[in-house]
């Protein structure tokens, strides 16, 4: 008799290693364009990619149905959060910000400020913040006569 012997199959594991290392790998960061018009009579915010295309948009009509309130800083954080879950989804990390107020404005309206704050504690980054109000050099004549007495 002829003894046999019997060879077992060893089965390799797979290296956990190497899968974890491609699993480090970072992904990455989007960055979006974040547009807020804030006037004393609305709030409008609209957010595009970086080459202009649009992602979101969401203005103060969209959230409230008084029209008193478009310009409330309660209701711009209500814009901001609905456009966190909005972008949030597309993977995007960081934020560029320009705000613009109406045109000869000195300040942008209610709205702006707490659409940033609520922006950056819903754990975005802000990169950069621009105000882009746009500022008349001369131009055409107000609107309006003019006052006094006139010879």
């Amino acid at each position: 008799m002829s003894k046999e012997k019997k060879v077992e199959e060893v089965k390799a594991k797979p290296k956990i290693e190497k899968d974890l290392v491609k699993k480090d790998k970072k992904k990455k960061e989007v960055e979006a364009v974040v547009n807020i018009y804030a006037s004393f009579n609305n709030t409008l915010v609209h957010v595009t990619d970086m080459s202009g295309k649009t992602i979101s948009k969401v203005t103060g009509g969209m959230v409230t149905k008084h029209d008193r309130l478009k310009a409330n800083p309660t209701i711009a954080m209500f814009i901001a959060k609905r456009i966190a879950e909005e972008i949030k989804d597309l993977g995007v990390k960081s934020l560029y910000i320009r705000i613009r107020a109406k045109t000869r404005n000195p300040a942008p309206g209610p709205g702006a400020h707490a659409i940033i704050k609520s922006l950056s504690r819903s754990g975005f980054k802000i990169t950069n913040i621009l105000d882009t109000s746009r500022v008349p050099r001369g131009g055409p004549k107000k609107k309006g006569g003019r006052r006094g007495r006139r010879p």
